[in-house]
C-alpha cells in the first residue's frame, strides 16, 4: 500500500472503523472514505476527521456510495449489526449490505482488495441472529471470487466502545451494584481493538489473498476478572454481586420491554455464558504486530485524554 492509495471503509463510524482510522492517519494514508449509516456517530467521525470524506448512507439500498468505490485499491469491509431484537435488521446490514458491496466492488474495472471483518462467533457453539448472520456474510465473501483476507476477531475493546467493555465501564460508574450472571467464571479471550487495526493494515500491505485468520486475544481470563479489572482502571465503587442465570436473563427480557434498542439482549446473555476458547495462532509474528497487555490496553481505552472521552450511541 502507498500513502495515496485509496481505503474504503463500511462500518467506519463503528469500533473498529473508527480506531482504524486513527491509525491509518498515523502512517500517513490520506485518502481515506468512511460509510456508515448512523447519523449521530457519522458526525463524531466527522469532528474527529475533516480531513477525510464520510459518508452517511444505509448500504442495504442502492445510492451514490456507490460511486465511492471507484479508483479504491482496497476495501475494509467492516459494517456489521452485533445488537438488537429484530432479525430483519441483523440480514439487511450483514447479509443484504455486504452482498450489494460485493457487486459493486466486482464491477469495478480493477477491483480492490478486501480485508473482510468476521467475527470468532462462525465457530461459537451460541445461535442467535449475530452469530448465523455473520455466518451467512463470511460465505458470501468467500464465495464472491474477489481478492480477500478474513479476519475472525474475538471480542473487542478499546476507544468507542459503545457495545461491550465500554458500555460495561459507563454503566458500573453510575450505579452501586454490579450484577455478574451466575457464578461469571466462563472465560473470554478480548482483543484490544489497537491490535486488531494493526493487523488489518498488515495485511493492506500484504495482501494475503484467499486466507482465513482467526484473531484471539493472547491472554485468557474470566468475565469476572476482566470486570474486576476495569472496575479498578476506572475508579469506580460500585460492589460486583453475583445473581442467578435465570434472574438475570428475566431482568433483561423486562428491560428489552421498555427498550427496543437494548445494550444487551437475553440471547447476548445466553452466548456470553457459554464455556469456550477460540484458536490461538502467532498473529503478532504473522503480521508483525507486538501485543498490547491487557492491563496496558484498559489503561489505553480508558484514561487515553482524547478519545477515551469520545462515546457513540447505539
Amino acid at each position: 500500500m502507498n500513502s495515496d492509495d485509496k481505503i474504503v471503509i463500511t462500518g467506519g463510524a463503528g469500533l473498529v472503523g473508527q480506531n482504524l482510522i486513527v491509525r491509518l492517519k498515523q502512517r500517513g494514508f490520506g485518502q481515506i472514505v468512511a460509510i456508515d449509516k448512523h447519523p449521530a456517530n457519522t458526525a463524531t467521525l466527522r469532528r474527529l476527521h475533516p480531513d477525510i470524506t464520510v459518508i452517511e448512507a444505509d448500504l442495504a439500498e442502492p445510492g451514490t456510495w456507490e460511486s465511492a468505490f471507484t479508483g479504491a485499491s482496497a476495501v475494509v469491509l467492516n459494517q456489521a449489526q452485533i445488537g438488537g431484537l429484530s432479525l430483519v435488521d441483523f440480514e439487511r446490514i450483514n447479509v443484504v449490505a455486504s452482498q450489494r458491496i460485493l457487486d459493486v466492488v466486482r464491477g469495478q474495472p480493477q477491483p480492490p482488495f478486501i480485508v473482510h471483518i468476521s467475527s470468532s462467533v462462525v465457530n461459537s457453539r451460541a445461535v442467535d441472529f449475530y452469530t448465523q448472520t455473520k455466518a451467512a456474510q463470511e460465505k458470501l465473501v468467500l464465495a464472491s471470487g474477489l481478492p480477500c483476507t478474513v479476519l475472525r476477531p474475538t471480542l473487542m475493546f478499546g476507544w468507542f466502545d459503545r457495545k461491550h467493555l465500554g458500555w460495561l465501564a459507563r454503566f458500573m460508574r453510575k450505579v452501586p451494584v454490579f450484577p455478574v450472571p451466575g457464578r461469571g467464571d466462563y472465560p473470554r479471550q478480548p482483543l484490544y481493538v489497537g491490535d486488531f487495526c494493526n493487523v488489518i493494515i498488515a495485511c493492506l500491505d500484504r495482501r494475503f489473498a484467499g486466507r482465513t485468520f482467526d484473531i484471539s486475544g493472547l491472554e485468557q481470563m474470566t468475565y469476572v476478572d476482566i470486570i474486576r479489572q476495569i472496575k479498578d482502571v476506572v475508579g469506580s465503587r460500585t460492589v460486583i454481586i453475583r445473581i442467578p442465570f435465570r434472574l438475570f436473563w428475566w431482568l433483561l427480557r423486562t428491560y428489552a420491554v421498555f427498550d427496543k434498542d437494548p445494550p444487551f439482549t437475553t440471547r447476548q446473555l445466553e452466548a456470553l455464558v457459554i464455556p469456550e476458547s477460540f484458536p490461538v495462532i502467532d498473529w503478532p509474528g504473522m503480521f508483525g504486530c507486538a501485543p498490547t497487555p491487557f492491563r496496558t490496553a484498559i489503561d489505553q481505552t480508558f484514561r487515553d485524554p482524547t478519545y477515551s472521552r469520545v462515546v457513540l450511541e447505539f
